[in-house]
């Protein structure tokens, strides 16, 4: 009984501080589009994808609103937006994107992940041929033709859509662009009356990395490092 309770209350707080990690990674988005294009979601199509990515993780609306208060202030964290790159163990490519206000301390931190975990941080250039940079539309299916909406958005950039699942394996569509036509598509969906459960940019590897199942575990742990890190936002990798 006392051993499933422990179990129990791991996972628990596993799960809090998955969520904290997402709230204060929206918080970060929300300060860096405000101070990029102002607090008014409705002239800053920016703030209003972060928004719509805090809901979608469930971020409670005064929470959005106080982060969109905060960073509106004269003493907001000025983030800065720091690209690193490097192999884990066994050449699988890692690419980790931050939102720091420190540089100096976040590539110490992330230099000390890849020495303690096998891996050599790299130059910039080093890995990012292996990603394409691309937007990312996850939307509902509910009331919409799919051959219709592909169709439309051809236009405006799509590259490719596809079937997907949500995080409590609700079905989605997945609609993704090349990045630079990112407004374009997003612009599009809302004239189309579409608001996505989530929009962001993604780096999609070109070609995985196949590992035997104790080799994938040790570029996974390095991995699970990096993402614990408060300056990283996204970790992207070419494991398989």
């Amino acid at each position: 009984m006392g051993r499933m309770f422990e179990t129990r209350k791991h996972t628990m707080f596993a799960r809090w501080d998955r969520m904290a990690k997402q709230f204060s990674r929206v918080g970060k988005d929300i300060t860096i589009a405000v101070r990029q294009g102002g607090p008014d979601p409705a002239n800053n199509p920016s703030l209003r994808r972060v928004i719509q990515n805090g809901r979608a993780v469930n971020m409670p609306k005064d929470k959005i609103e106080t982060a969109i208060k905060r960073a509106s202030g004269k003493d907001a964290t000025n983030y800065e937006v720091v690209v690193y790159e490097g192999y884990a163990p066994h050449g699988v490519a890692v690419l980790i994107e931050t939102a720091t206000d420190n540089p100096v301390r976040t590539v110490a931190s992330v230099r000390a992940a890849f020495n303690k975990f096998g891996g050599n941080i790299g130059i910039n250039g080093s890995v990012a041929f292996m990603f394409k940079r691309m937007g990312v539309f996850r939307i509902k299916p509910a009331g919409l033709d799919a051959d219709d909406l592909e169709l439309y958005l051809i236009d405006f950039g799509l590259e490719e859509m596809g079937e997907g699942r949500g995080p409590k394996d609700e079905p989605q569509w997945v609609v993704r662009c090349h990045f630079p036509d990112f407004g374009l598509l997003q612009k599009a969906l809302e004239d189309r009356g579409i608001t996505p459960i989530s929009a962001e940019h993604e780096y999609l590897c070109i070609t995985p990395t196949d590992l035997p199942e104790e080799q994938a575990k040790e570029v996974l742990e390095l991995i699970d490092k990096l993402e614990q890190d408060d300056d990283v936002q996204n970790v992207y990798h070419t494991l398989a």
